[in-house]
């Protein structure tokens, strides 16, 4: 098993890790490629504004983290084409499917970016160009592998002329449409192979010699090799994983449904997440993906081992169909907790109103490895996904529980995304997530943003105030927006607008957003009038931020429109996406 993982810069360990192991494959596999060669990949990662490219990294990983295979691909942003400049596997990994993920991924990668294709190099397998036997085999076995996407090489241009007397087995260009049919133009095909040689290659070819390459390229449209080595009709636009890409991966957890307190007035039921999944199955936005599990050392990371060891204590002994409400709230002594579980409850609860049940370690968990199975569909480049979670878990610090919340699903999943990049947290419930800021209040590497009703009449009350804005190494690195009692959907969308500036600055690489839908119109736990028209606005502006995001499912409790509503932001979010 493997997954693949785009690393966008190189400021943690793990990435550089990353980076260090694709490196010894690049240099077992592409011996002639000089070490300043191989030290200008890092550097175009680091900085490509210097290089007119962004380099990234697409690594496969098993579950240990040992690279199995990697690409470099290079974004030309100006002109809207990507290019692909190593691609290979471990020596010694056969028949895995990994070379054909990666350049599936690397595809992928492409037509997000809206590239106008994808182009690179490969060793020609005509023994006029290269009269080396042992090579020619080698080159027919690559294109043949690239003709089975549709990528065949450029013809009638003079790509393949020498740069020096006595160079050996000049390139091919080929030109991947990405599955399009489109034509290649002229005009674009000479922009594009005047930027290739002279942005990879200034220091080796000549001005004079990239003005004879690209003035040979005279029809309009190009030609494309016919096919060689496939009989079957390359991959068209609707392909199965083109169609994947543009929809929202969905993980639901389920069974949520145990941890059903019947009391009445108790607004967090099951019922919640029954009413968005009917109006999401009227739709064919989404692909079903199943819940894994994940190590509790996860849900550890975040929260103290006290309070987790606590909840799960709690709900193995609490008698089924029992809810236990905190009552008593000491001051707490960290080497003072109470002994006896149904007066402790208070020591780790911040309300009243939050019961402990037989079943609540077990759901609360399962909400969190929805949440984790969302963020690696991510490093697997899905671009969105949808994690449909009871309880919910913003309010959950990270020693104490409250606001129906027990672990705090985004700020785990957070934590696992820092582990690879900077990540931002975008949180859209009614309430302040007070346990999401505590969490992450001392830290640069998480952004964390909160748009929320000012704590001076909504829940949790004592924090979500402008002037909270980190502490130590994360002062600036948290924001809260707090808005009036009586707020209007364009009021809204201005102070969405402010936040949306704070990530942008941040320049995150993931996007996880704690989405609650307590601001509609008429939500018993909120004050707000927004409905499903701004709702959908708020989602294209979000979705309109080309980055992964995860969406987790907070609050919302007009169940009558709750599922209209959380369908509108998905389907705005999609709509931003694909620029539609």
């Amino acid at each position: 098993m493997f997954r693949i993982r785009k690393i966008y810069d190189l400021h943690t360990p793990g990435n550089r890790k990353a980076l260090d192991q694709a490196l010894a494959i690049l240099r077992s596999h592409f011996t002639a490629v000089k070490p300043e060669k191989v030290n200008e990949i890092t550097a175009r990662i680091e900085n490509p504004i210097k290089y007119k490219f962004q380099a990234v990294l697409f690594v496969a990983e098993d579950e240990k983290n040992k690279v199995k295979g990697f690409a470099i691909m290079l974004a030309a942003a100006d002109l809207k084409f990507a290019f692909l400049d190593f691609i290979a596997t471990r020596k010694g990994i056969l028949a895995s499917g990994i070379g054909s993920a990666i350049y599936q991924r690397i595809r992928e990668e492409a037509e997000a970016m809206g590239a106008v294709g994808l182009f690179f190099e490969c060793l020609p397998d005509d023994e006029i160009l290269c009269r080396m036997p042992r090579l020619i085999k080698e080159n027919k076995a690559r294109l043949k592998f690239y003709e089975k996407f549709g990528a065949r090489p450029i013809q009638g241009t003079k790509y393949e002329t020498p740069v020096k007397e006595g160079d050996l087995c000049p390139p091919y260009l080929v030109f991947d449409d990405l599955g399009r049919g489109a034509p290649l133009a002229r005009d674009m095909a000479q922009m594009i192979v005047k930027a290739i040689l002279e942005r990879l290659y200034g220091n080796y070819c000549p001005p004079d010699y990239v003005q004879m390459v690209v003035d040979s390229i005279v029809d309009d449209p190009v030609r494309i090799r016919p096919p060689r080595y496939s009989k079957k009709n390359p991959s068209s636009l609707e392909t199965t994983l083109r169609i994947k890409n543009r929809r929202i991966m969905l993980i639901v957890s389920e069974g949520h449904q145990i941890h059903h307190i019947r009391e009445r007035g108790y607004v967090e039921s099951p019922v919640r997440i029954n009413s968005i999944l009917a109006e999401i199955n009227k739709t064919d936005f989404f692909v079903r993906v199943p819940t894994e599990p994940y190590p509790e050392k996860f849900i550890r990371d975040v929260h103290s081992s006290n309070l987790v060891g606590f909840i799960k204590k709690v709900s193995k002994e609490i008698d089924p169909g029992t809810s236990l409400y905190p009552y008593v709230f000491p001051i707490r002594h960290p080497d003072r907790p109470p002994k006896e579980f149904w007066v402790t409850a208070g020591y780790y609860c911040i309300d009243t109103f939050t019961p402990l049940s037989r079943y609540t370690y077990q759901a609360a968990r399962r909400a969190v490895d929805c949440a984790l199975t969302g963020v690696d569909l991510l490093l697997q480049g899905q671009p969105l996904a949808y994690a449909l979670v009871r309880p919910p878990g913003h309010h959950a610090e990270s020693r104490v529980f409250g606001g129906f919340c027990y672990f705090n699903s985004a700020a785990v999943a957070a934590q696992y995304l820092s582990r690879f990049s900077r990540v931002a947290i975008l949180d859209l419930d009614y309430h302040h997530g007070n346990g999401t800021q505590e969490i992450f209040y001392r830290r640069k590497d998480v952004l964390t943003v909160s748009i929320h009703g000012n704590p001076s009449f909504a829940y949790p009350y004592f924090s979500g105030f402008r002037k909270e804005r980190g502490m130590g190494s994360g002062m600036g690195y948290n924001l809260n927006i707090p808005l009036p009692e009586n707020l209007s959907g364009v009021e809204y969308h201005m102070a969405l607008k402010k936040a949306l500036n704070r990530v942008a600055d941040f320049r995150p690489e993931f996007l996880v957003i704690p989405f609650g839908a307590d601001t509609a119109n008429g939500d018993p736990t909120g004050t707000w009038s927004l409905k499903a028209a701004d709702f959908h606005a708020n989602g294209i502006m979000i979705g309109a931020m080309r980055l992964p995001k995860l969406v987790i499912q907070e609050g919302g409790y007009r169940t009558r429109q709750l599922g209209v509503n959380v369908l509108a932001f998905l389907e705005g979010l999609l709509k931003g996406r694909n620029g539609i």
